[in-house]
């Protein structure tokens, strides 16, 4: 089966086995990957990230179909968490969508985050790529909610959008305080709840404190199951799209994801390289022990770390 010449062709079963070969660390995965990059960079990547219950799964699913209405091609990345003792997704994103996996303008795949802090499965970066591909007009990455850690998702998406709902009680400052600076375009779900309105209105007075930010994020009130604040909240982002074009940001927020995503290969590698020529960790075992009895420092231990693998840094 030529791979390459179906997901050309649009073909969401050839983009569902590359993106099995990537995420199970296939060479000849990242191998396709480097013959089709130059068909990449056409999809508008969004990510959609918050706190866990905020409803993310509901709004993108109410988002794709509003896009599909226009007559989009719409891709949705579920980042779940994974499961300690299979290595796969547990949640199941696809289960809240299943009418959504059954539009032919629509894909839908879960990934498990696999103990990745940032919210974003390490493999996401190269399923992204392959569904841009593919020829998706729209790619939403769906986080798992881990608050503060979610930073990583900035590198992956053109707009980010933070969901925050009512009711989170002191919980919802500390939310704020890590991942405030990375949302584009902000919703509050379940508006209909007591509480939305203050919601709204503590997170405008946070966006005050970033004046010398060109672009202020939107606070849009949805109610996602209800349908309610969609079309706004999608008129929201391209806006933002229009605002990174108008003033050069587009290109220049890409580049710096592009270094981002070289800069965690290279340390991908490196790591792979020092447990490699470790003897299975073993070497790296031993250094640790002496690092936590103190009787070598952990400076030093990197410096031995990289001689014997005869790095220069």
């Amino acid at each position: 089966m030529d791979i390459e010449k179906r997901l050309l062709e649009h073909d969401k079963r050839a983009a569902a086995r590359l993106i099995t070969k990537v995420e199970n660390g296939d060479p000849e995965g990242y191998k396709i990957l480097q013959t089709l990059y130059p068909n990449s960079g056409k999809a508008y990547v969004i990510g959609v990230t918050g706190p866990p219950g905020a409803g993310k799964s509901t709004l993108t699913d109410k988002m794709v179909k509003a896009l599909r209405k226009q007559g989009k091609t719409v891709s949705v990345i579920a980042v779940d968490p994974t499961s300690p003792f299979t290595g796969g997704a547990i949640l199941g994103d696809r289960v809240r969508m299943t009418d959504l996996s059954m539009d032919p303008g629509v894909f839908i795949r879960s990934m498990g985050a696999r103990g990745h802090l940032g919210g974003i499965s390490e493999a996401t970066s190269a399923a992204v790529k392959v569904l841009d591909i593919m020829g998706s007009d729209y790619i939403f990455v769906e986080t798992v909610g881990v608050g503060q850690s979610e930073i990583d998702i900035v590198k992956n998406c053109d707009t980010t959008l933070m969901i925050m709902v009512p009711g989170l009680g002191d919980d919802i400052q500390a939310i704020k305080a890590g991942v405030m600076e990375i949302g584009d375009v902000f919703a509050v779900n379940k508006a209909d709840r007591d509480g939305a309105k203050r919601t709204a209105r503590e997170i405008q007075m946070m966006l005050d404190f970033n004046k010398d930010k060109g672009w202020r994020p939107p606070v849009k009130m949805v109610i996602a199951t209800e349908n309610n604040g969609i079309d706004e909240l999608i008129e929201a982002i391209h806006q933002h799209k229009a605002y990174m074009i108008e003033n050069n940001l587009f290109e220049s927020r890409r580049v710096e994801n592009a270094k981002s995503e070289v800069l965690e290969l290279i340390k991908e590698r490196i790591e792979r390289m020092i447990l490699d020529q470790s003897q299975k960790e073993e070497a790296l075992d031993a250094y640790a022990k002496r690092v936590a009895g103190r009787e070598l420092d952990p400076y030093s231990a990197v410096d031995k770390v990289m001689m014997d693998m005869k790095v220069k840094i």
